[in-house]
């Protein structure tokens, strides 16, 4: 993650984990219990999403990513159990920006609106905690390039910012 910096464009290959607020809201309690997570989010990264079920010949439906300041609150403590990355859209908190830094994360943004697309990328999908959350049930996602762009780096850099100062001097 240290070579990232905001405003790279990257594709990823791997392993992602969907959660969204319901899944956080039960992850956070056994964390503060010291109780073990029903996934090891060590060197993971986490996708804000509730994919939409599958037609007949397709992995997954539409998988747009959803606000990610909604799970500011658990972010930081989820990033000092090892969490590296998070996708979602929209900004973070200052918090979460200060967890990105201080464990060498990233926050990556997905193309809102563009999930029909995204569905693409997905070769495989499994439900692989909370089951009974539905959309928001904890998933794990084998993708295959799929297209992000760093909005917030390890090193303190910030694309909205960076977008910002720019029309500022325009």
């Amino acid at each position: 993650m240290d070579g990232l910096k905001a405003g790279d464009r990257v594709r990823i290959t791997g392993v992602l984990y969907t959660a969204r607020d319901a899944a956080h809201g039960r992850l956070l309690p056994l964390v503060e219990a010291g109780k073990p997570l029903p996934i090891d989010i060590r060197g993971q990264i986490i996708y804000y999403t509730g994919p939409s079920p599958a037609r007949p010949g397709e992995v997954v439906g539409s998988i747009g990513p959803t606000t990610a300041s909604r799970m500011d609150k658990y972010t930081p403590t989820l990033h000092a159990l090892g969490l590296k990355g998070t996708i979602g859209k929209g900004g973070r908190s200052q918090p979460v920006k200060d967890a990105l830094r201080q464990h060498k994360a990233v926050y990556l943004g997905a193309i809102g609106g563009a999930g029909a697309v995204l569905s693409r990328f997905v070769k495989t999908l499994e439900v692989v905690a909370y089951e009974d959350l539905g959309t928001e049930a904890i998933r794990r996602l084998e993708v295959e390039g799929f297209p992000a762009i760093v909005i917030n780096d390890c090193h303190g850099g910030d694309l909205y910012q960076d977008g910002m100062k720019q029309f500022a001097r325009d």
